[in-house]
């Protein structure tokens, strides 16, 4: 009989396995049909499309298009309609909603504050009515019989000036919600390097923060965003791949920033599909986590924007599994990995891993074993 350890999860399996998202972006996520309503309630008139499943699918091609200027304008639409109170509060809502019924446990979700203030919200309350729609979306969640806890990361544009000024904000906020700060956007032209002062001002307060890099510039970037900005987490990363290098007899070798980041588990928080739409990866089965899986780097698995990429954790794991062989074992541990990479109290942590995720695992490992027995029992039966 096959060893639990070898085997390799279905669809239902897979969604109902415990799961963590570090790499999601809020104005990435939302519902077609919220997109609809949101326009009309505020009257953009901008949409490509009025019907939400023609909407979704607009999303997508447009993201798998190869034309950056279409893959900027989804998210023109989506910020557009995330312009008010009521409507910050219902996508954050319907986010930790949909998350949690995907088996996603805890999740830190992204965004840019300084993207919603056209009808004159001011930070603090793009901020809080952020964290207002994620913990109602938390009790909804509940009240559907799945658990899930969302933090926030307040995220700077690189193209901008004001990462300080959002860097100060998400201190103030990190014990209403906030898990820390990230900046986002071209990395080509917009080092990390730019906003030096908001990140030497997070380190003086102890407060955490990633930083995208490493996905579309390269090795400069991620040793950038360690070296001279001090990152916890690379957004990303997935170009790392580019300091290992694969000999012709199967042999491996690191190069020192490949050796230095699994040397000391920096977490990269590696998007396949995303990663697929923006070229870093040509398909599935060439992406760079399956090298990094086997040398044991701190990999994570991300959706980054599951609206533009059709994707969700489920999808994610699917691909996966149906690319690598991976199994429920190699599930728990990116899993197991992403919480120990999370921004929240180590003990908080670990109370996720032992007492949710490591519990979840067992009881699906269980499950196919308690299948497998009784198949052989009716086996053994009708041979006799």
């Amino acid at each position: 009989m096959m060893s639990p350890t070898l085997h390799v999860p279905g669809q239902d399996q897979i969604r109902r396995a415990p799961k963590v998202l570090l790499h999601d972006h809020l104005d990435g996520g939302l519902r077609p049909g919220t997109i609809v309503d949101l326009a009309l309630a505020n009257g953009y008139e901008g949409l490509p499309e009025t019907e939400p499943d023609k909407l979704g699918i607009w999303f997508r091609e447009a993201a798998d298009s190869g034309s950056l200027e279409r893959y900027l304008e989804t998210f023109a639409h989506t910020c557009a309609v995330m312009q008010t109170r009521e409507a910050l509060v219902r996508v954050a809502a319907e986010c930790a909603e949909d998350l949690a019924a995907d088996g996603v446990v805890y999740a830190e979700v992204r965004y840019a504050p300084e993207q919603h203030l056209e009808a004159g919200l001011t930070l603090e309350e793009v901020v809080e009515a952020v964290n207002e729609g994620f913990r109602e979306g938390e009790q909804r969640a509940r009240r559907d019989g799945h658990r899930i806890r969302v933090g926030a990361l307040l995220t700077a544009m690189r193209h901008a000036a004001r990462s300080l000024e959002i860097a100060e904000l998400a201190n103030r906020y990190r014990d209403q919600g906030v898990a820390g700060f990230d900046i986002a956007g071209a990395e080509a032209g917009f080092p990390p390097t730019r906003h030096l002062d908001a990140f030497e001002y997070l380190k003086r307060e102890n407060n955490h923060f990633t930083i995208h890099a490493g996905e579309a510039f390269g090795l400069p970037s991620i040793w950038q965003a360690l070296q001279w900005c001090g990152a916890d987490r690379l957004g990303h990363g997935v170009r790392i791949i580019d300091d290992i290098e694969v000999t012709d007899d199967g042999g491996v070798k690191l190069g020192r920033l490949a050796s230095y980041v699994r040397d000391k588990r920096i977490p990269l928080e590696l998007c396949p599909t995303s990663n697929l739409q923006t070229g870093a990866a040509a398909s599935y089965a060439e992406h760079p986590i399956g090298l990094l899986r086997k040398l044991h780097f701190r990999a994570t698995v991300n959706t980054d924007n599951r609206l533009m990429s059709g994707t969700s954790m489920s999808h994610e794991f699917e691909k996966l599994t149906e690319t690598f062989g991976y199994t429920l074992d190699d599930m728990q541990w990116f899993t197991v990995n992403a919480m120990k990479s999370a921004f929240i109290p180590f003990d908080e942590r670990l109370a996720m891993i032992n007492d949710v995720i490591k519990p979840g695992y067992a009881e699906l490992k269980s499950e196919w074993l308690f299948e497998q027995t009784a198949a052989t029992s009716v086996s053994s039966a009708s041979e006799g």
